[in-house]
């Protein structure tokens, strides 16, 4: 195997280029294991860490040229790096992965979100229109991937939407640290503090978050942790407004380390989205990252949700439209504290056990291992499109 053949370029217009999932799992995976990475991404400039190299291409300024002329930036940096295989994360980038396997190249298309629900629940899309262009999408999407070399989906659900010959499934657990017991606060010393980490969103139960806060009696001093960013950016000020901001600490985005420091403060995670399609199936990397930190969650109860924490016996179900429901449910943890830490226990427990990163870096390990050494070859004829 010469160097030239070891290249790998993920190419992302959407995501950040110290994503979690892109950069601080995949990348440094592969890299661990000798490939020479780049990230091509919109950013401010070229860099290196931990093995893996970010080119920077312009940052773009609206929707439409994001999905235009960054698209031709990301496709001339991505031939800049000599890679022979490219590894792409979003829908939009399909004509680049189309335009590359003319090429020649051996192409990979990560698929982290169920693309066609997603967009019935774009509100930029006009509601009228939204159930065509999901379809068109979906068949768009399933007719590219059958030209693609493999697919890589973030969950069993978006992996039976592709064919199971192409497909691995490679999900985005947590890392399961060997000190991950080792706790800065003692759970029994925490303040009653609450964590959400992440996109803070309508959609994702941001105002059921703060209304439930305003709920609770002033002699419990709980308040929440928020770290992450808003989508969109106004829904912040909206968010001010509210009467339970006032017991809300806002962190912003936080890397890695920082929201590990932040849970490891904190009493409970919430994780309450709305039930929508793209949500019910989904499997919230904050869902996780509260396991793997020891907290109990409170989390929309969800069939695929339910069956996770009830197993683990790792924390609360609840409805995530309500929040007086979810104030309650907060309150009975905070005021049970030794059953809270054990259902802490019992679900980083699970993370050591089932729902690590070590588990699924293997199964991406093994995908390029084939990928790279030429045993892979794109089965045009097969073709599977959404029902």
């Amino acid at each position: 195997m010469n160097s030239e053949r070891q290249r790998i370029c993920f190419l992302t217009s959407v995501h950040a280029p110290f994503d979690i999932r892109i950069f601080h799992k995949e990348a440094q995976s592969l890299a661990k294991k000798g490939y020479s990475v780049t990230i091509v991404v919109p950013y401010g400039e070229d860099c290196e860490q931990h093995g893996v190299k970010i080119k920077a291409v312009p940052i773009p300024r609206t929707r439409p040229e994001r999905m235009t002329s960054t698209l031709w930036h990301l496709f001339r940096a991505g031939m800049g790096t000599g890679a022979s295989v490219f590894h792409f994360h979003d829908p939009e980038l399909i004509p680049i992965g189309m335009l590359l396997k003319v090429l020649g190249k051996r192409v990979v298309y990560d698929v982290h979100e169920d693309v066609p629900a997603d967009i019935l629940d774009k509100d930029w899309i006009a509601p009228l229109i939204r159930v065509p262009i999901s379809k068109v999408v979906g068949w768009t999407e399933a007719l590219a991937a059958s030209y693609f070399d493999a697919i890589v989906a973030a969950t069993p659900a978006i992996a039976n939407s592709f064919s199971a010959k192409r497909t691995v499934t490679v999900q985005n657990f947590p890392h399961a640290n060997d000190d991950s017991d080792v706790a800065v606060v003692p759970y029994h010393e925490r303040a009653p503090l609450i964590a959400y980490t992440g996109g803070v969103s309508d959609l994702r139960g941001a105002r059921e978050m703060v209304e439930a806060l305003s709920l609770l009696e002033p002699a419990v001093p709980a308040r929440l942790q928020l770290a992450g960013f808003f989508d969109p950016p106004q829904l912040q000020q909206e968010m001010t407004r509210l009467s339970g901001w006032q017991r809300v600490d806002f962190w912003g985005w936080l890397s890695p380390k920082g929201v590990r420091d932040l849970l490891d403060r904190c009493r409970l995670g919430l994780v309450v989205f709305h039930p929508i399609s793209n949500h019910t199936k989904s499997q919230p990397n904050k869902l996780f990252e509260y396991m793997a930190a020891g907290l109990p969650v409170v989390a929309s109860d969800f069939p695929l949700w339910r069956s996770i924490i009830q197993e683990a016996g790792c924390g609360l179900l609840v409805d995530p439209t309500k929040p007086a429901a979810i104030a309650e449910t907060i309150l009975s943890l905070l005021e049970r504290p030794a059953e809270a830490e054990a259902m802490g226990q019992r679900g980083r427990d699970a993370v050591r056990r089932v729902y690590n990163w070590q588990s699924e870096e293997k199964k991406l390990a093994e995908l390029y291992s084939r990928l790279i050494g030429g045993k892979l070859r794109p089965a045009y004829s097969e073709l599977t499109l959404p029902s």
